[in-house]
């Protein structure tokens, strides 16, 4: 599924990070199950944004997969099959989403990012496309390492409904990507803004990806 791109800059500040002129795209999926080789894309949501704010419209699409949608996806996402009867394949969706993002300069930002990186590299192995080399960051991974005291707080504290509620972040529709995206990126700008001061990542691939 190719290799997941981390950012590596150990002298860089959160502060000075978001400072720089980066083209972020804030990208949640939702699928048919839990494991790309078998399951597939039904639903790719997605925010494009820099330190200035959004840019452009939001992006997302609707993808029919080769199976069935299995009713507790449907009873989680409220995605059905004959929501998806006509929406295009991933292969169409995945090409619509990479003119999106505008090339492999802009940082991609997803919320436990390599469910939703992996399911997409699938998707382009499946279709014969080369996998992403965009960078990614992973608002968990931040959540858990600027916030290690939540552990244990609640339940699932850090997932993103949770760290939403806690950042007084607004969810309009949990689990449909779109409005997941949304909050991933609040969520990344306001975890940016709070460590601005003083903090030194000092490495971003703790915050980013492995393979």
């Amino acid at each position: 599924m190719g290799r997941i791109k981390i950012l590596t800059d150990n002298k860089r500040t959160v502060r000075n990070f978001f400072d720089k002129d980066y083209t972020y795209v804030a990208v949640d999926t939702e699928t048919t199950g839990l494991h790309p080789t078998e399951n597939f894309l039904i639903e790719i949501g997605a925010v494009k944004f820099s330190r200035y704010g959004i840019i452009g419209e939001p992006f997302d699409i609707l993808i029919k997969p080769p199976v069935e949608i299995p009713m507790y996806i449907t009873e989680l996402t409220g995605i059905d099959d004959f929501m998806v009867s006509k929406c295009p394949s991933a292969a169409e969706a995945i090409t619509k989403f990479l003119e999106y993002c505008g090339g492999n300069d802009t940082i991609l930002i997803a919320h436990n990012a390599p469910f939703d990186i992996h399911f997409i590299n699938m998707e382009l192995e499946r279709a014969n496309m080369p996998a992403l080399e965009n960078q990614v960051i992973d608002t968990l991974v931040m959540s858990r390492t600027f916030h290690p005291d939540f552990k244990g707080t609640e339940d699932g504290p850090y997932r993103l409904q949770s760290l939403a509620k806690r950042y007084g972040i607004n969810v309009l529709q949990a689990h449909r990507a779109n409005d997941d995206a949304r909050v991933c990126m609040e969520l990344f700008q306001k975890l940016v803004v709070e460590r601005k001061e003083n903090t030194d990542i000092k490495n971003l691939a703790q915050l980013a990806l492995n393979s």
